[in-house]
């Protein structure tokens, strides 16, 4: 295993294919999905599959990366940076099971990852994509300091980009 970093509860790992049962859990339950666009995998063999054919870490260094509690080791789902290629954007993303909802994971993993994102990738912007009836994760971005850009249709459904640069992190 292979600590990327970490914050005071947690710390970050790449996803491996031991974890395919875990991320088929995470994504099967409508309530960890519901804003995100995405389905449900059939079944564990679907999540291995996927995870083996996710080359973000290797194209892009960086990815949506397992966030673990340190004291015991559960991973509470993913946290992390992707790179969209097709619009040139450092995307911040992450899912928690429920039972870790509203203990500030979601936010906790988000400011480590963007700490990871502007010190060490030297990123010069990142955004987060919401839907806007997902009013939880508006709030973490917004308490993460990203702020307010512009509106966009993700998957279909009305959203908001927020966004902060690395000029913007360095002064809070």
């Amino acid at each position: 295993m292979q600590l990327l970093f970490e914050s005071p509860r947690l710390y970050f790992r790449n996803i491996t294919v031991a974890d395919a049962p875990m991320f088929y859990e995470l994504n099967v339950d409508n309530d960890v999905i519901r804003y995100t666009g995405d389905a449900a995998f059939e079944n564990i063999e679907a999540a291995k599959t996927f995870i083996l054919n996710y080359k973000d870490y290797e194209l892009h260094g960086i990815g949506r990366w397992a966030m673990v509690l340190k004291s015991t080791h559960e991973i509470l789902g993913w946290c992390g940076l992707k790179y969209l290629p097709e619009l040139a954007e450092v995307d911040l993303g992450y899912r928690l099971f429920k039972k870790h909802w509203n203990q500030g994971f979601a936010t906790e993993g988000s400011l480590a990852s963007l700490k990871y994102g502007f010190e060490e990738k030297n990123y010069a912007e990142i955004v987060g994509r919401v839907w806007k009836i997902n009013g939880a994760s508006i709030r973490v971005l917004e308490k993460c300091g990203l702020i307010f850009w512009k509106d966009a249709i993700f998957d279909g459904q009305s959203g908001s980009y927020f966004k902060m640069t690395k000029d913007e992190y360095f002064k809070i």
